[in-house]
């Protein structure tokens, strides 16, 4: 998701915002040259416009220069501590820095919040999404493998952003909870009217309080999140605490052929194999199914993935029973 529009944020000072403008259409018609040094003119203005420096980061990166481009996102990181533009992540990738940063709240709910309306269209159509299905056949064949029918009481969707994962899992779920950071994801989710509750708010904030409400998920759905967390072990180590005896965690991540963690030009991160694997194993949920699979396309090619289950090996017992998590009320 490379092609949402530039975050803007009034400097406060009209002219300076104009500037801003005027730099984007010289930039839509093909002038980056000529952008950048309205940019710059602008930057004197108003030296705290975060929108304004981010912008200029990113034409000279376009334009090969490399250290301009590095000091014009250090600034604009600086005007905006909690980093909406993704700047610590332009740092990263052009090498200055941090190498693998976590993506900042701020980041990636307004990522995803500015993306909501057409998320659907966009992931379906244009990048050949496929994670959802492909993670129900994953999920299908284990269950079906270890005598189990494909039914869960209790089903957490991780990162639900608009949906697709809820729908393919709601036919064969009694109770389904969506939690997602985009509040305008949310919103979209909600009205498809599939899920029994819905929360906003961030991954690890919201698997700790279930945990220390005793809530019990007999299945976790992480359809194309982890993508977003540079690090697996502290949000499977949290998944597991949340899962009942013979629960199953599901989920999509891209990889890649080397070791440990990747930030790729996208902004989005890719998991070496050892490194995913051993985030699940350790965190006490061995791996049941374990695909190289694509679920998606960038630029008309299949990008990398994996695609995991794992869970207690209770999952292979004929537990009777799929309680619905503790202070959640019953489905109907």
């Amino acid at each position: 998701m490379t092609d949402t529009c530039p975050l803007f944020a009034s400097s406060g000072d009209l002219i300076a915002d104009r500037r801003y403008h005027w730099a984007l259409d010289h930039l839509a018609c093909g002038d980056l040259a000529g952008a950048a040094d309205i940019l710059a003119q602008t930057v004197e203005l108003a030296p705290n416009f975060a929108a304004a420096w981010f912008a200029l980061g990113d034409i000279r990166d376009r334009l090969g220069d490399r250290s301009g481009a590095i000091a014009a996102f250090e600034r604009a990181r600086d005007a905006d501590p909690p980093d909406r533009h993704g700047a610590g992540l332009q740092l990263a990738r052009l090498g200055s820095g941090e190498p693998t940063p976590a993506m900042t709240e701020a980041y990636v709910r307004e990522l995803f919040d500015q993306y909501a309306a057409r998320y659907d269209a966009a992931l379906i159509e244009r990048l050949a999404y496929r994670g959802p299905a492909i993670l129900y056949d994953a999920v299908e064949s284990v269950m079906l493998g270890a005598g189990r029918r494909l039914h869960f009481g209790a089903m957490l969707d991780l990162g639900c952003g608009t949906g697709l994962a809820g729908t393919a899992f709601r036919p064969c779920v009694d109770w389904l909870v969506g939690v997602d950071l985009s509040p305008a994801m949310v919103a979209r989710a909600a009205s498809k009217g599939l899920y029994d509750r819905l929360v906003t708010t961030d991954l690890q904030g919201f698997l700790a309080a279930e945990a220390a409400n005793a809530a019990r998920y007999h299945l976790v759905v992480a359809a194309d999140v982890f993508a977003y967390v540079n690090d697996l072990a502290p949000v499977t180590a949290a998944i597991a605490r949340v899962l009942a005896p013979g629960g199953v965690l599901a989920f999509t991540v891209e990889t890649h052929s080397g070791r440990g963690l990747k930030l790729l030009p996208t902004l989005r991160y890719a998991h070496g194999a050892a490194h995913a694997r051993g985030a699940v194993e350790n965190a006490g949920l061995p791996v049941l199914h374990w695909t190289e699979a694509s679920v998606r396309t960038e630029k008309g090619a299949p990008v990398d993935g994996l695609v995991v289950v794992a869970g207690a090996s209770a999952v292979h017992s004929r537990a009777s029973g799929n309680p619905v998590p503790d202070g959640s009320p019953k489905p109907a």
